[in-house]
């Protein structure tokens, strides 16, 4: 799980993440970032909150506490879909199903937009590749009210079975050299 970023004066930066999922969404992340500085933007990161003009009564961080509650919260399954397993996640509908019950919000609609904030601010990722497609942009809202839609909490130990890429595979031979600085990668 990890990648390669190479610096102007030529410098490579090795990253490794937790899993293949958290990997992704780092490079996406930094291709974004990538993309807005070569255009000559200035980068910055933009608040759900005001694009979607979500109330500022609703505490996203107590949200996503109340939905990782192991009692009353979101339960995380083991689920299946294309010869894969995927392990700790939960399907985009359970997400508004929850919210509903949980009057968080008064119908699916508003669901859709709660859950696209949780989305875009981290609380969820995308496992799977319709929910990974939506995220991207390649499909109305970033987040699916779908039970086919796959997403997991960013710290519930999610990991998928059964994947294989050649593009996984990396030669020992890119990991010579002398770690300058070790630690982990936070998202916020």
């Amino acid at each position: 799980f990890v990648f390669k970023l190479t610096a102007a004066k030529q410098q490579d930066h090795f990253f490794q993440a937790a899993y293949l999922e958290e990997r992704d969404a780092w490079v996406r992340d930094i291709k974004k970032a990538i993309h807005c500085l070569d255009g000559g933007q200035r980068f910055a990161r933009k608040s759900t909150r005001k694009s979607i003009r979500l109330p500022e009564t609703i505490n996203l961080s107590a949200l996503y506490v109340s939905m990782k509650d192991p009692e009353t919260g979101i339960k995380e399954l083991k689920l299946e879909k294309d010869k894969k397993v995927f392990n700790h996640c939960f399907t985009g509908s359970c997400v508004i199903d929850w919210l509903v019950s949980s009057n968080s919000i008064r119908n699916r609609r508003e669901g859709l937009l709660l859950a696209s904030s949780l989305l875009s601010e981290g609380y969820l990722q995308p496992a799977g590749d319709t929910s990974k497609a939506a995220a991207e942009g390649l499909s109305d809202t970033p987040f699916l009210d779908l039970s086919d839609a796959y997403y997991y909490f960013p710290d519930s130990g999610f990991f998928c079975e059964g994947y294989s890429s050649d593009d996984d595979v990396i030669l020992k031979e890119e990991f010579r050299g002398t770690i300058v600085k070790q630690g982990c990668l936070l998202k916020q």
